[in-house]
């Protein structure tokens, strides 16, 4: 079996895992979570950087011939440096995709105001990663980011529909439009925060648009699938579907159905 590999340090890759299998429910996938060591946000460029590509080299162990970073920090502070040191190495004929790119390419078209707000972890903020994937494809747009530290323990501790992620979930939106009023669109710059979603629509001002990175990526996936023949050939269409994680697999089973709101049975590996 070869199957697309989709990597995450927690649960929030699981968000675009279901947005992918939405679009191409066909093929085979893989899914590690390396929760035992979550989260990646607040950790340094090397240490990520160890993790993911210790990951990375596990789904090739695998069997995945195309791999997935579901997860920002990871896209942020370890991609780059394992397209072009790693895998030549490894195996030339493997790929490695982030989930920054698609988001950076799609926001273009969206923006009226040509002024966008960027929600993420505090890693993914300091990495400037956004504001310079952005600047690249356009550069006429104006990019601010807030840190929000307090939003995937939310998420992973089932409170984001609770009263007290309110607090937070405002706190951030008004940090952001003091820090620019003319932004009109948003880009959840992390895999968790489209379970925050209602709570977040809910409290920017009216007519801001929100950009949850599932969708984006999904399609950014399919138009490469359709690109690259060779390797949409190589990838298994059996569509079935199997969890790896670094935790006890029954921590992460019930976490995991938070994300997506069915029952999953998971393997414990060590990476």
């Amino acid at each position: 079996m070869s199957p697309i590999g989709i990597f995450d340090s927690g649960y929030g890759g699981l968000t675009i895992l279901r947005t992918i299998r939405q679009l191409m429910p066909q093929y085979d996938y893989l899914y590690l979570g390396d929760n035992a060591r979550a989260p990646y946000g607040t950790r340094s460029f090397e240490v990520v950087y160890e993790f993911t590509l210790q990951a990375v080299r596990r789904l090739f162990q695998e069997g995945c011939p195309l791999v997935i970073l579901g997860c920002n920090t990871a896209s942020a502070k370890a991609l780059r440096t394992i397209q072009q040191n790693d895998l030549p190495q490894i195996d030339a004929s493997r790929r490695v995709l982030g989930v920054i790119r698609p988001t950076a390419e799609c926001i273009g078209e969206i923006t009226k105001t040509r002024h966008v707000g960027i929600f993420a972890t505090p890693g993914t903020i300091r990495s400037h990663t956004y504001d310079l994937e952005i600047a690249k494809l356009h550069p006429d747009i104006k990019v601010t980011g807030v840190a929000c530290p307090m939003w995937v323990p939310l998420v992973e501790n089932n409170e984001a529909h609770m009263p007290g992620a309110d607090y937070f979930v405002r706190k951030s939106i008004n940090e952001m439009f003091a820090l620019d009023p003319l932004i009109d669109s948003i880009i959840l710059g992390c895999t968790h925060y489209p379970l925050l979603l209602d709570k977040i629509k809910h409290y920017v001002p009216a007519g801001v648009e929100i950009i949850p990175q599932g969708d984006y990526v999904a399609s950014s996936l399919q138009d490469y699938l359709q690109r690259h023949p060779e390797m949409h050939a190589r990838i298994t269409q059996g569509a079935s579907l199997r969890f790896l994680t670094t935790e006890q697999p029954a921590q992460f089973n019930d976490s995991a159905t938070i994300f997506l709101n069915h029952q999953v049975q998971a393997e414990r590996v060590v990476l």
